[in-house]
């Protein structure tokens, strides 16, 4: 049996799986704001109640924001700030007693999708996050790549390409930078062109919702978000050149993107044509979860 944790800003949720994929259990609760030694605890909790509701032990995966140093090995470039500087594989190791395998929840969703997704038996996949954050993971034949120092795939730390005078220099990321392409296409950054359009304070998927009900100032700030999203995605395919991007995160989950998406990549990427797959994750907001379990497949 494969254990996934999906350690998020909001929740924390565990996932039970055969060997097959089959869900055996899943559990989700809220994740202790602003106390790493609570998220310690719940995720022990969660292990405990899934084995012994289930009867068996099992290998544990954890998808989490940021990334372990390998300078230091501890927790580092995570949005979950409170747990930057942890030692948060250790600390996990010896909170459960076993071995325990952590990759970026981004690198977990990619995995997912490349396994048993939208991407399966695709070679090179970049699985993409757009919700909260703006988060990228590279998998090749079903392997994550995690890179030198930690940190391939995250794409949303770049600037945003070709941006225009208006989009220069852009808003302060929590990176400390300004004008990164999470900036733009994160939730917030929806909301943010949406306001200046029209003086409104509306989240991102109401934003999709008054683009649909014929909302000009809506339908204006998606068709400069999937401009922006076709530039970083360009950028993604000349450096990669995957099989398969798959998008999940809350905003994946606006139809409107879809539409000449593919077309528009076309136009900013590095070639005369381009035919990746861009597709709309099959697992939704499992799927993080579901790659920190597949962390045990080799």
């Amino acid at each position: 049996m494969r254990l996934g944790i999906d350690l998020g800003g909001t929740k924390i949720e565990l996932i039970a799986l055969d060997e097959n994929g089959t869900t055996l259990l899943r559990r989700r609760v809220p994740t202790p704001t602003g106390d790493y030694v609570g998220i310690l605890n719940v995720i022990a909790g969660l292990v405990r109640l899934a084995e012994g509701e289930l009867g068996r032990g099992g290998t544990v995966g954890v998808g989490s924001p940021g990334t372990i140093s390998t300078r230091t090995g501890l927790l580092k470039n995570s949005n979950t700030t409170v747990m930057n500087g942890k030692p948060l594989l250790r600390d996990l190791a010896e909170k459960l007693g076993r071995p325990v395998r952590l990759e970026n929840d981004a690198n977990c969703f990619a995995l997912s999708e490349a396994v048993d997704g939208a991407a399966a038996g695709a070679h090179a996949v970049f699985g993409v996050i757009v919700g909260t954050g703006v988060g990228g993971g590279v998998v090749i034949d079903k392997q994550v790549l995690t890179g030198r120092n930690r940190i391939a795939g995250e794409w949303g730390h770049n600037p945003l390409p070709w941006a225009t005078e208006s989009e220069l220099p852009g808003a302060p990321c929590y990176c400390g930078k300004l004008g990164c392409v999470e900036t733009f296409l994160s939730g917030a950054g929806l909301a943010r062109d949406y306001h200046s359009r029209s003086g409104k304070q509306l989240p991102a998927h109401e934003i999709a919702l008054a683009a649909d009900a014929g909302d000009k100032g809506a339908q204006a700030s998606l068709n400069v978000y999937q401009d922006r999203l076709a530039r970083s995605l360009a950028v993604v395919i000349n450096v990669v050149d995957p099989d398969v991007i798959v998008l999940g995160g809350g905003l994946s989950n606006m139809m409107q993107l879809y539409m000449g998406l593919s077309a528009l990549v076309e136009v900013y990427a590095f070639s005369d044509e381009i035919d990746t797959r861009i597709m709309r994750a099959v697992h939704g907001d499992s799927s993080g979860v579901r790659g920190a379990a597949w962390l045990w497949s080799s």
